[in-house]
């Protein structure tokens, strides 16, 4: 009786566990991966990128006859009006956590456009800080249709996971929503972002294919958008910041026989110190890089490779921080470095956030060579003539 009793009591109290009757089941849902946003004629236009996940796990080739991602388009006064929209013509609910990146037109980042959609997704449960985010001057919805090298998931794609390429090369440092309002929240208030274009550098026996490329930044303030430095023009800010795994240069060496040399650039680690005479403010960067040099012709001695990497990161450094200038843009943030170390200083000569910058203001760039690596054992060539 007792046994009986003690079954009864268990089948009852089973009734008050909590269960799953509320969620909805993962096939039941369609996963945002990245939003795209523009902005015409006073409304935003939200692009919805929703990834197929049937062939994430997959080892093997994906399925051509299944497409990787599909795109929705809706236009509102907000952003938010415009993603109501999208929901009412979605067939399933729409999920938000798995989404890893967004990328805004040039309109977008206009007048401050830009500030309530950064917003939006920040104060959204579902979103995550660590999102990634990029600009462009292709069509939004271009950049968001490019399928991946060897149709791979979308979901590894360089715009998804942009940590992955960096190990090869760092030519722009990725930046994630945080990023992005720590930069509009402190000295100099503007915030660098990574330019996307596209390319169609690769193919197939059957076509050429299109991928995205890192073409250089867009530079955002409060007060919106200040503009792009693209190609050779941006190459100066991947030896401004430590986050750089590795980075290349090309030179031409003192042979005679106008041969070019490219030398990979590694273990970055710089140092910028403001210095201050009355109220003039000049800054000294100090660089500190070691090279691996990938082959050559001729003969040509280590200190003579290191005077012409020397002379070629500090031409990239200065080229970059005067288009900077041009564009009304201290893309190095030097005002933060004087915030961070003379506070006082930088409240009497701070204007918006920023402080007078020239080009005399960056009065020394001292680059130490650490090491170089010849790739084998001596500076002389592999096959000689």
């Amino acid at each position: 009786m007792k046994t009986y009793f003690n079954f009864l009591l268990i089948i009852g109290l089973t009734t008050l566990l909590a269960g799953c009757w509320d969620i909805t089941e993962p096939q039941r849902m369609y996963y945002i991966n990245a939003v795209g946003v523009d902005y015409e004629n006073d409304e935003y236009i939200v692009y919805l990128q929703v990834i197929n996940f049937a062939d994430v796990a997959k080892s093997i080739q994906p399925s051509a006859s299944v497409a990787p991602a599909e795109v929705g388009r809706a236009t509102g006064k907000t952003i938010e009006e415009a993603i109501y929209k999208l929901y009412r013509s979605s067939d399933q609910e729409i999920f938000w956590g798995h989404m890893r990146y967004m990328i805004f037109s040039e309109q977008a980042m206009e007048n401050e456009h830009i500030i309530p959609v950064i917003d939006t997704f920040i104060r959204f449960r579902d979103t995550r800080y660590q999102i990634w985010v990029y600009c462009t001057k292709n069509p939004v919805e271009d950049i968001l249709l490019v399928t991946p090298i060897l149709r791979n998931s979308l979901s590894s794609s360089k715009l998804s996971n942009p940590i992955n390429p960096t190990e090869q090369e760092t030519f722009i440092e990725p930046k994630d929503l945080r990023d992005v309002v720590i930069g509009l929240n402190e000295p100099s208030y503007e915030v660098t972002i990574p330019y996307v274009s596209i390319k169609d550098d690769w193919e197939t026996d059957e076509e050429q294919v299109e991928e995205t490329y890192f073409s250089g930044v867009g530079v955002l303030s409060k007060d919106g958008f200040k503009g792009f430095v693209q190609d050779t023009a941006a190459r100066g800010s991947q030896w401004m910041h430590n986050y750089t795994n590795r980075g290349e240069i090309t030179f031409q060496l003192n042979t005679g026989d106008q041969e070019e040399l490219t030398v990979s650039i590694e273990k970055i680690h710089v140092d910028v110190e403001p210095l201050v005479k009355q109220e003039v403010v000049t800054f000294e960067v100090k660089l500190r890089i070691n090279a691996t040099i990938n082959g050559f012709k001729g003969r040509v001695t280590e200190q003579e490779l290191k005077e012409l990497i020397v002379k070629e990161v500090k031409k990239e450094i200065q080229e970059t921080y005067k288009e900077g200038l041009k564009l009304d843009v201290d893309i190095y943030r030097l005002s933060e470095y004087l915030y961070r170390d003379n506070v006082k200083v930088w409240k009497k000569l701070e204007k918006d956030g920023k402080i007078p910058l020239s080009e005399d203001s960056i009065s020394k760039i001292d680059v130490d060579v650490a090491k170089i690596n010849p790739g084998r054992k001596t500076f002389t060539e592999t096959i000689k003539k």
